[in-house]
C-alpha cells in the first residue's frame, strides 16, 4: 500500500480531507448497516435538531504507524463506551459499541494511505460523531440520527515539542453540578470558545475551570484533564463528576501505577493546594500530556519548580511511555491496542 505524497513532518494539527468516512443512520427505531462513502457533505434540514438544540456529540482517537509497520488504534473500546455514555444523557440512541469499533477499523483501513509512517510524529486523528438529523422545532429530542467517522493525518500538536504552558483561572464556569461536563457534548466546547477566545487576547495558552458551586477546587481546562505531581513524587488527578473520562488521563494513571511504581490518588484539589504542586501537566488525545509552567489565579502567580523551558522529569517519563506503548515499542496492557492491518 503506498502512502500519500504529504510532506508527514511539517503537518500541522488541522483538517485534510481524506478518501472515505464511514456513514450510518437511524430511523424507525433502528440504526442501518452503514457504509463507506467518498462524499465528504452533510445534508441536513434546515430544522434539524442538532441546528436547533445543539444535540449532537462526538469522540476523538488516533490511528499510529507502529515501530513494526502496523496500523494501529489505541482502546477504540473506551471512547465507545464513553459515546454511548453521551448518547444516553442528550437523550440519542446509542450506537452499539462493537459496531463502532468495526466503524473505526473500516475508516482506517479505507484510509491507510494517510497514515502516516512510524517515526514521523504525525498520526491519523479519528472523530466519530452523531447529531440529531431531521426537523425538530419543538424542544424535545430528534427521530432521526447520523453517525460518522471521518479521518485526517495530523501532525504534533505542538510543533517543535511541548513548551510548558501559562494558565488562568477562569471567571467562567465550564460545567455545572449535574450537568454535562462528564460527556463529550458539542454544546460544552461552544460554551468554552468565548473564555479560551479571551484568555489568548490576555496572553494565556489556556484555562483553569474550577468547580461551578464553590469554585475552590480543580476541575480541567476546555479539552483536557489536569495531572500534577507532588514533591514526593506521587501522580494526582481532580475528582468530580463534571469532568469528562480522559482515556488519556485514565490510560497514564495506569503507567504511572504500573509501570513506573508510582502511586497514584484521584481526589478533590483545592486551588489553594496548587502552589504545592512539583509539576503540572494536561492531558488528552491531541497532545497526549501537555507541561504547564505557570498558573495566574486573579494576580497571584503559581510557578511550578519543573519551570518554563522543558517538561517535568515525572511527566516526562509518563509521556514517554505511553506514547511508547502506542507507537509499539513499549509492550502494551492486554486490550490495549487494536491492530487494523
Amino acid at each position: 500500500m503506498e502512502k500519500k505524497n504529504i510532506d508527514w513532518s511539517n503537518l500541522g494539527f488541522g483538517y485534510i480531507q481524506t478518501d472515505k468516512r464511514f456513514v450510518s443512520n437511524y430511523k424507525d427505531g433502528a440504526w442501518d448497516e452503514g457504509v463507506l462513502t467518498e462524499d465528504a457533505t452533510v445534508v441536513i434540514n434546515e430544522c434539524a435538531g442538532v441546528l436547533q438544540y445543539a444535540q449532537t456529540i462526538f469522540e476523538g482517537m488516533k490511528a499510529y504507524t507502529t515501530k513494526d509497520g502496523k496500523i494501529v488504534v489505541f482502546r477504540p473500546d473506551l471512547n465507545a463506551a464513553r459515546m454511548a455514555d453521551s448518547a444516553r444523557r442528550l437523550e440519542m440512541p446509542v450506537y452499539p459499541e462493537d459496531k463502532f469499533v468495526e466503524a473505526i477499523a473500516k475508516t482506517v483501513e479505507a484510509n491507510a494511505a494517510y497514515v502516516p509512517p512510524y517515526g514521523s510524529g504525525a498520526s491519523l486523528y479519528l472523530r466519530p460523531y452523531m447529531f440529531g438529523s431531521n426537523p425538530v422545532i419543538g424542544v424535545k429530542p430528534a427521530d432521526e440520527y447520523q453517525f460518522r467517522v471521518f479521518a485526517t493525518p495530523v501532525g504534533p500538536y505542538f510543533k517543535g515539542g511541548a513548551k510548558p504552558l501559562t494558565l488562568k483561572v477562569s471567571d467562567y464556569d465550564r460545567a455545572a453540578p449535574c450537568g454535562t461536563g462528564h460527556i463529550k457534548a458539542g454544546l460544552n466546547y461552544a460554551m468554552s470558545l468565548h473564555a479560551i477566545v479571551t484568555a489568548h487576547e490576555e496572553g494565556y495558552d489556556e484555562n483553569m475551570y474550577l468547580d461551578a458551586a464553590t469554585r475552590t477546587k480543580v476541575e480541567e481546562t476546555g479539552g483536557a484533564n489536569f495531572l500534577f505531581i507532588t514533591k514526593d513524587n506521587k501522580v494526582v488527578t481532580p475528582k468530580s463528576d463534571s469532568i469528562l473520562p480522559s482515556i488519556t488521563r485514565r490510560s497514564l494513571m495506569y503507567v504511572a501505577k504500573e509501570y513506573l511504581g508510582l502511586e497514584v490518588e484521584e481526589r478533590e484539589v483545592f486551588i489553594d493546594e496548587v502552589k504545592d504542586f512539583a509539576e503540572c501537566g494536561l492531558c488528552g488525545t491531541a497532545a497526549v500530556i501537555s507541561p504547564v509552567g505557570k498558573i495566574v489565579n486573579h494576580g497571584e502567580e503559581i510557578s511550578f519548580p519543573s519551570g518554563m523551558e522543558k517538561m517535568g522529569p515525572t511527566i516526562q517519563k509518563l509521556y514517554d511511555t505511553l506514547t511508547g506503548i502506542q507507537m509499539g515499542t513499549i509492550e502494551a496492557p492486554e486490550g490495549w491496542i487494536k491492530v487494523i492491518c
